[in-house]
């Protein structure tokens, strides 16, 4: 079928609306009518080549939400009409997929910024050339895809499902950081360094999870402001006294540590903040030379923890980030700016620039 989608062919230019055909959907895949999505950081830096390299031309888009329009011979937990939020991919078959932990598939990476299915295929072309469509198996820069039922998480039918996609990916990374990766219990503490969607989501789940003391640290005043509404028991500018505010703050160390910033800066002081035992957990890479202070790790039994998706399985933690939205204690939808698909370009650069902090196209 011909649909529109936005396009990644170059660098140096945004992503184009552009008129491309849809394949249909095999066995276990689902079609889906894109409702909105929401623009990552991740597919800023893949559209300009600075993340993990992927197959150009390409569409991007990897926090859709939709309404599912058909279903493969081989699907049994969706049927058309029902409204979905979509996930990452996964091979659904490896250790880590067995155990319900499909942010550490083994194929993750592969199956995500690959743009193609596991088989190599793509569902998108134009004018009987391929463009990369599965880009976390999904692609929902696009008013319809093509996903695997696995990647499809069912929402209910009476929350708003134009604001749910950030919930698949940037919104699940910080709540997830907090509630699944470090697992943090009342009384305990984090510094949040960095309060975009992803820092923002987790001041948020650490209020819930009972953190008595969350810190946010950024370089945006009118952020750190957010962030003390949203649940921050201290907010810290990001400049040369960063360091001694938070010794002030903690003078023993902090408990965790969340760094999702690219600074090496940064890194420094997430992990030269902690506690003894402390944990710095870190959703990015260093853009520039850092070196990490090993013997300050070992000397107080100090941990570096990578994290994926907020280590959390979308299948149940979508649903419980939904459902701690209707109590009032996760207002996710306070981060969202909404734009029309044909206003991309607009999107775009207030996404690059900071100006906005989550943006979602509205199909």
């Amino acid at each position: 079928m011909k649909i529109h989608a936005a396009v990644s062919r170059t660098k140096l230019a945004p992503p184009q609306i552009e008129e491309v055909e849809l394949d249909e959907p095999r066995a276990t895949e689902v079609r889906i009518r894109t409702v909105a999505s929401g623009i990552c950081h991740t597919d800023l830096s893949c559209h300009y080549g600075q993340g993990v390299p992927v197959p150009l031309p390409i569409v991007l888009g990897h926090e859709g939400a939709g309404v599912v329009e058909s279903v493969g011979s081989g699907v049994r937990g969706l049927t058309p009409g029902d409204h979905v939020v979509l996930s990452g991919a996964s091979c659904g078959v490896c250790p880590s997929c067995r155990a319900a932990r499909p942010t550490y598939c083994r194929d993750a990476m592969k199956l995500s910024f690959g743009g193609m299915r596991a088989d190599g295929s793509s569902p998108l072309s134009q004018g009987g050339a391929r463009i990369s469509g599965a880009f976390f198996a999904q692609s929902s820069f696009a008013t319809y895809v093509n996903a695997p039922e696995s990647t499809a998480v069912k929402v209910p039918t009476d929350v708003p499902l134009h604001l749910l996609g950030p919930l698949g990916c940037g919104i699940i990374t910080g709540a997830g950081a907090m509630l699944e990766a470090l697992r943090i219990v009342p009384g305990q503490s984090v510094v949040i360094f960095g309060v975009g969607s992803v820092g923002l989501a987790a001041v948020m789940a650490a209020a819930i999870a009972g953190a008595s003391s969350i810190v946010a640290v950024d370089v945006s005043a009118e952020r750190l402001q957010l962030a003390r509404t949203l649940g921050a028991t201290d907010v810290v500018p990001s400049n040369d006294a960063t360091a001694a505010a938070l010794h002030d703050i903690q003078p023993y160390g902090f408990t965790y540590s969340f760094n999702t910033t690219h600074a090496p800066t940064v890194y420094t002081l997430a992990t030269a903040c902690l506690a003894n035992e402390g944990t710095a957990g870190f959703v990015t890479r260093p853009q520039g030379e850092w070196t990490l202070n090993v013997g300050h790790l070992l000397a107080g039994g100090r941990k570096m923890q990578g994290i994926l998706g907020g280590s959390a399985n979308p299948q149940l933690f979508i649903p419980l980030m939904i459902n701690y939205w209707r109590q009032g204690r996760f207002p996710f939808d306070r981060l969202i700016t909404e734009f029309a698909f044909a206003d991309l370009d607009k999107a775009w650069q207030a996404s690059r620039t900071g100006e906005v902090i989550k943006p979602i196209l509205k199909m």
